[in-house]
């Protein structure tokens, strides 16, 4: 198995190139379908987030599928109304061990832009599901796939890693505060009715803001997170008038566009330079960043949050996340390199199966034994066969985890004539 990642995101790409590559359900579909029918690729899946999107694909060669595939993504740029160019620049490309390595950092949330958000683990499972869908995801890719996915509950499960979002609003807010003035007492508004959104209502009800309230495309959705905390809801069109007079707005929607341009914040803010801050938590980002410029506005947006959240409490945890992947990487590639020599090993026996057979009915032919006899004879035979191959067997899986210029299974296929066919029978059986 040889794993090919070539992808973009926050850590390679400035954010107006992510939003250009930005997709919805179909349109990853079609990039998926894209790849798929490249040359040299076998296996293939996307990942697509607000910030970034990876394309992962099982190939036969390096070169070749590395230039395909970057083609594709490039491309996608170009359809999105985007110079390719500006993309290529930004490509990152991992192969094989690279791979590996690369998608358990990205399902432990240790390559997100806020370490540890759990939202990625359910982005990396909705990859595996649109691959398996498609077709286009076999045995190297749903191994690798679901191997992440273990990991990534398993960080979650033994480390507080998953507090990173709280800490993301705690943060913000605190910013806020000392830009605004004590939050007791305020009036905010909230963009938004996901689970960011639920958290920041949730603490600014906490802190004793005086008036909440929530504007969502889903009125339905903004009235029920309100009433939660005694807020209140209007519809996203009358987010202009809801504006007026806040001390405080903190957008967090999954939109793929601006939510608030500048002449909308621009128009609230008429008359007035009383300080607001604005938190956006959002990428691509809710609010247009030239609202900074306004008399009195504060803008924090989610890149420069994200490095104070990485830097305060949770170090510790994010440490022993690292540890907990390098222990899963190494014990993932052993359990690989092993896997790779399998079938060479099962054709081994395989083969010398057949001659013990084909000479005891040799044996059985020419002389008369009675059963007793002829039972000790096969056993004794057969437990030589066996003691001459356990210990090329042992020792071509132990070879297998070493750093070599030589392929065991190779040269012990080589030693001992073996079928090509019949290795490759074995491989496909195995799924390796």
């Amino acid at each position: 198995m040889s794993v090919l990642v070539v992808g973009v995101s926050h850590r390679t790409a400035p954010v107006p190139v992510l939003e250009r590559l930005t997709l919805d359900g179909s349109e990853v579909e079609k990039l998926l379908h894209a790849v798929s029918e490249c040359e040299h690729v076998r296996e293939a899946t996307v990942l697509a987030t607000c910030n970034r999107i990876e394309i992962y694909t099982e190939v036969d060669r390096f070169h070749g599928s590395v230039e395909a595939v970057s083609r594709v993504l490039c491309e996608l740029a170009d359809r999105q109304g985007g110079d390719p160019e500006d993309v290529v620049a930004h490509l990152y490309v991992h192969y094989d061990d690279g791979a590996v390595s690369h998608l358990f950092h990205v399902a432990t949330g240790l390559d997100s832009m806020v370490v540890g958000e759990g939202q990625i683990l359910g982005q990396v499972r909705e990859a595996l599901r649109t691959g398996q869908e498609a077709g286009t995801v076999g045995p190297a890719l749903n191994v690798l796939f679901q191997q992440a996915l273990r990991v990534g509950k398993r960080t979650h499960a033994e480390t507080d890693i998953d507090h990173a979002a709280p800490s993301l609003v705690g943060l913000a807010l605190d910013a806020a505060a000392r830009h605004v003035g004590p939050l007791a007492g305020a009036r905010a508004l909230v963009v938004g009715a996901g689970s960011m959104a639920g958290l920041a209502v949730a603490t600014l009800a906490r802190l004793g803001v005086e008036d909440v309230v929530v504007a969502s495309r889903t009125e339905q959705h903004a009235r029920r997170l309100a009433e939660q905390h005694a807020g209140r809801a209007v519809p996203l069109a009358a987010v202009q008038q809801a504006l007026e007079g806040v001390d405080l707005l903190v957008s967090c929607t999954g939109a793929t566009g601006v939510v608030l341009p500048l002449e909308v914040v621009a128009a609230a803010r008429a008359g007035t330079t009383a300080p607001l801050s604005v938190v956006d938590l959002a990428l691509p980002h809710d609010v247009d960043p030239a609202v900074e410029a306004l008399p009195g506005v504060q803008l924090l947006d989610l890149a420069r949050l994200a490095g104070t959240v990485n830097e305060g409490e949770g170090a510790a945890d994010v440490s022993a996340v690292r540890d907990i992947v390098a222990q899963e990487i190494t014990s993932f590639l052993a359990a690989r390199s092993a896997a790779t020599v399998t079938p060479t090993v099962v054709a081994l026996r395989t083969m010398a199966t057949g001659i013990v057979d084909a000479e005891i009915q040799r044996l059985l032919s020419r002389t008369r034994l009675d059963a007793a006899v002829r039972a000790e004879v096969e056993h004794t035979v057969r437990r030589v066969a066996d003691k001459l191959l356990h210990q090329p067997t042992v020792r071509v899986k132990e070879l297998a985890n070493e750093t070599a210029a030589v392929s065991y299974a190779a040269a012990l296929a080589e030693l001992f004539s073996l079928d090509p066919d019949a290795v490759e029978a074995m491989t496909r059986a195995e799924g390796v």
